[in-house]
């Protein structure tokens, strides 16, 4: 079957992951870390795309973007690797892909998801084993939304200004929220719908955006219509 054209609603967060070719490391150490966010911070300002939360992971990353037109996701994606793999073959004498086909990438449904993407993502290198808790965890937007250090690639979306009047109680407020386990079913929910392309979100989010793109948003159910019996009825 032919694969749809990903979906992109401006002005919507969208949970992106991009891995590494046959899983491999694309970031090895802190040089290479900051190279990236420098530039993703330089792509998401030139393609207007607005960052909400990420994390680099040693074969992978993923990001909580919104882009302010159909085009900024895509380009700003093109325009990273355009830097960043030429500078990583280079210091590691290698040649070729480094990223495993093209990023995945999913429409959110902002109050329904928003707040539970943003804990799925601060919350990876936690379940990798990587780190005991998030906060120690450096190359993700964790320090930012828990106020332990302000990070310039962000811009915080409405909900998380939600969480409080002041910037001390929307730290405690996300703080809380982190403390609080992603469950099993929210974990796969994200996972997939991003692998796949497939919005996540309520069914009327999902139906209204199915109107406004013109075209299937979500796997078909499975099995074939049920028939229609004919024949005789009791009345």
């Amino acid at each position: 079957m032919a694969r749809l054209p990903r979906l992109v609603i401006p002005h919507q967060p969208h949970h992106i992951i991009q891995r590494g070719n046959d899983r491999q490391l694309i970031f090895r150490d802190t040089e290479d870390h900051a190279a990236f966010l420098g530039w993703l911070r330089e792509a998401a300002k030139r393609f207007k795309v607005a960052l909400h939360a990420y994390v680099l992971l040693p074969d992978h990353f993923h990001l909580l973007a919104s882009p302010m037109d159909e085009t900024g996701l895509g380009r700003m994606m093109q325009w990273i690797g355009r830097y960043y793999v030429p500078y990583f073959n280079h210091k590691y004498e290698r040649v070729g892909t480094l990223w495993q086909g093209r990023f995945k990438a999913t429409v959110i449904d902002s109050e329904r998801y928003f707040m539970t993407c943003s804990r799925y993502i601060e919350l990876n290198p936690v379940r990798a084993g990587i780190v005991a808790n998030a906060a120690e965890y450096r190359w993700s937007s964790y320090a930012h939304h828990a106020g332990i250090k302000p990070d310039p690639l962000i811009i915080d979306h409405p909900l998380y200004w939600a969480l409080g009047n002041t910037p001390f109680d929307r730290e405690a407020a996300y703080k809380a929220l982190i403390e609080q386990a992603l469950t099993l079913e929210e974990i796969n929910a994200l996972s997939e719908a991003t692998l796949k392309g497939w919005v996540l979100g309520s069914e009327k989010f999902k139906a209204s955006l199915e109107k406004k793109a013109s075209r299937r948003i979500s796997p078909a159910k499975r099995g074939r219509p049920l028939k229609e019996k004919h024949g005789p009825t009791n009345s």
